[in-house]
């Protein structure tokens, strides 16, 4: 006789009883999904607790229903769980952990010491690379004013060329107007690039004043000298050099470096406040949306935060929380993303706790703004929605609206865009195009019919995994001959969505079956709502087609350019994007792009700037 089948509740119990007394991490499951990673110091009771304990918070609850399966993975110690966890929250991007989806990050100046001739770089994250970073900056535009003013006073290189180079090259318009060096060229010595490299690091760490008494020195000699006209570029500069350093407001002498961090909570969300302090200087801050969080253990939220958060961020030398669990592994591993030395704490008392609460005072206000953004957008959409299923007569609110929308020349390269409202905001993941096929010449009619026509067959072919999810509400640009030809083509797929036609002189509303228009009042929140999908539907359907109609235009006028073939079009459209950014690039820039020779580069170069072009030149091999 056979014994019984094993039931996912018998397999889940065989599982917690055989769970081990030791550090790991855990991966909980629904439908063979992950949905939550964790970590723990005893994987047994851990895991355990989450099927014995009652009383859980809501989100853990809702957690628990889901899970039909685990799996576990051992490790050594505790920061080794820590860092496994870290890596599979970053693969597996699960539900219910917290995830920093969003990805901003302020820039940093970046210089990579192991070149022999290093960069002035942005980069937008700071890398475990062992390049030295600097920041982060609040905004590109403080960024880009520093990085303008240090090569005023650092003439380092900005290229991608790769040096040394065994002969010199001809140096680039920088150096002629004293914003390099030209290493490339051999112009200066690695000791003498070395010391400016020096010099820039030592004035990103906060020490201006020997600069600014170098800049004082050198305007003074160039007075003596009656270069009048150098004396006040010099003047203007160490101008800039005292607006740099009053632009951040001094916290204390110490030069310290420290990021801030709080919690603010409202039993549903979360708001993690992060504030930067570099060389004893507020320099910004970043709020960051916790979802789902705001019921949490406040410690447990900000440890989950902060390995996120550090995940592609460089640690300051002081991290000061509001609250935090397992610090000291967490400390290690902050140590190890760093490289060197950080302090983790949790400040009571002083100068340091005025520091955390000024971050939790900045999270609530964050939070509290949030919501009321929320509030008023949910107003804004969700019921415009409602009001719109009224005017057309729809038995329930269309929580998925779908717009269309046809874009050519003449004729040429018509495109069809498909963008996606859920819940009346942008749904981007959602959006699609189509490069229309069967549709000789400018035929709007037709073009849209084939349109609706690939995206309902869609529908049918894609219906098991759900890629391409019906619409409870379809908008087409146009009056009723564009709304008949769209029905027409997805009931003839099987279909039957509701669907309205929107003509653009009198924002008119068009049904099937109905001879007259609907008209909204203008100030209707369910007509700005089809306003902006129809808007959005032109927008994204007129930027592909300019895009496909620029490829088109510069695929021609590369192509009478000799050297300049398929491959190295196609990587001149991928490093540049336009034609105008292939026409401002440098020689040096054209040089850089994969397999790019010289020859080809100088005819290009040419061919972009005629007037620079001299008429005996003959390009070196």
């Amino acid at each position: 006789m056979s014994s019984p089948k094993e039931t996912p509740q018998d397999v889940l119990r065989r599982k917690l009883d055989l769970l081990p007394d030791s550090p790991g991490c855990y991966l909980m499951k629904q439908a063979d999904e992950i949905i939550y990673v964790g970590k723990a110091v005893s994987l047994q009771n851990r895991v355990r607790s989450y099927f014995r304990e009652q009383g859980h918070t809501p989100k853990v609850a809702a957690l628990v229903e889901r899970i039909d399966d685990f799996d576990t993975i051992l490790c050594s110690s505790n920061l080794e769980a820590l860092m496994l966890e870290c890596n599979l929250i970053k693969l597996h991007q699960p539900f219910f952990n917290i995830l920093l989806k969003d990805d901003k990050h302020y820039p940093y100046i970046r210089i990579n010491v192991a070149e022999p001739f290093p960069r002035l770089e942005i980069a937008r994250r700071a890398e475990n690379d062992g390049a030295r970073y600097f920041g982060p900056y609040v905004g590109t535009g403080a960024i880009r004013q520093t990085k303008a003013l240090l090569r005023r006073m650092f003439p380092m290189r900005t290229c991608s060329l790769k040096l040394p180079s065994a002969k010199p090259l001809r140096p680039c318009v920088n150096h002629e107007i004293g914003l390099c060096l030209a290493p490339c060229a051999h112009k200066c010595t690695p000791e003498e690039y070395a010391q400016l490299t020096d010099g820039v690091m030592t004035f990103l760490k906060g020490r201006y004043q020997p600069v600014v008494r170098r800049l004082e020195a050198e305007m003074a000699v160039a007075a003596q000298a009656l270069q009048y006209e150098r004396a006040a570029e010099l003047r203007d500069t160490i101008h800039d050099v005292h607006g740099l350093m009053q632009q951040q407001n001094a916290l204390n002498t110490q030069g310290c470096e420290q990021d801030i961090m709080a919690l603010a909570q409202d039993g549903l969300d979360a708001m993690a406040q992060v504030l930067y302090i570099r060389n004893g200087r507020m320099i910004g801050g970043e709020s960051f949306a916790l979802p789902r969080e705001g019921n949490e253990p406040a410690d447990e939220v900000m440890g989950a935060f902060l390995l996120q958060f550090y995940e592609n961020r460089v640690p300051a030398r002081e991290v000061l929380v509001q609250a935090i669990i397992d610090a000291d592994i967490t400390e290690a591993w902050l140590r190890s993303r760093r490289g060197g030395a950080v302090r983790l704490h949790v400040p009571q008392r002083g100068e340091k706790r005025e520091l955390v609460d000024n971050a939790l005072r900045n999270a609530q206000d964050a939070l509290r703004k949030r919501n009321a953004r929320d509030h008023i957008t949910q107003e804004r959409t969700i019921g415009a929605a409602r009001e719109l299923a009224a005017a057309l007569g729809l038995a329930v609110y269309p929580k998925r609206i779908e717009g269309f929308d046809i874009s050519n020349t003449q004729g040429q390269q018509s495109v069809a865009s498909m963008v996606v409202f859920v819940d009346g905001v942008p749904d981007k993941k959602s959006y699609r195009r189509f490069r229309i096929k069967t549709v000789e010449g400018a035929n709007d009619f037709a073009s849209m019919h084939e349109v609706l026509t690939r995206r309902f067959r869609r529908a049918k072919a894609e219906a098991a995994n759900d890629r391409w999810p019906l619409p409870d509400l379809v908008l087409v640009d146009g009056g009723p001959e564009q709304l008949r030809f769209a029905r027409e083509a997805m009931l003839q797929e099987g279909f039957d969505v509701p669907m309205f036609g929107l003509a653009e002189k009198q924002e008119e509303i068009w049904l099937p079956n109905r001879h007259t228009p609907i008209l909204l009042d203008r100030h209707s929140p369910a007509l700005h709502l089809i306003q902006r999908l129809r808007d959005e539907a032109h927008r994204f359907a007129i930027t592909h087609h300019r895009r496909l109609r620029g490829k088109a235009a510069v695929h021609s006028r590369l192509e009478d350019i000799p050297g300049i073939g398929p491959a190295r079009r196609r990587a001149l459209l991928a490093t540049f994007r336009t034609m105008k950014g292939i026409s401002e690039a440098t020689l040096e820039e054209l040089l850089a792009v994969k397999g790019m020779s010289r020859n080809a580069a100088q005819a290009l170069y040419d061919a972009m700037h005629p007037e620079a072009k001299q008429p005996n030149h003959q390009p070196t091999a």
